[in-house]
């Protein structure tokens, strides 16, 4: 058995929460590893005047909205970089 706190399960509220709060920097993406798409929103918030960082806000929601095993499934295991 694997141990679960390694594969990035703990982070699931974590990047939730920095999604919903902090979501045009990027950080939650930075927090699951995908250093690509946290960079893309920073740009995508820049190039946006802002109005980008509704896209972490969503995957926030979402993050939090699934099972630990969903989560960890899709976006540890999966590495889906949106949504």
């Amino acid at each position: 058995m694997t141990d679960q706190s390694s594969r990035g399960d703990g982070n699931k509220v974590l990047a939730g929460i920095l999604g919903i709060l902090f979501g045009g920097l990027g950080i939650h993406r930075f927090i699951l590893g995908d250093v690509l798409g946290g960079f893309l929103r920073i740009l995508i918030t820049v190039a946006t005047c802002g109005i980008g960082s509704l896209i972490g806000f969503v995957e926030g929601i979402i993050y939090l909205t699934k099972t630990d095993e969903e989560f960890i499934a899709t976006y540890v295991d999966g590495d889906k970089s949106w949504f």
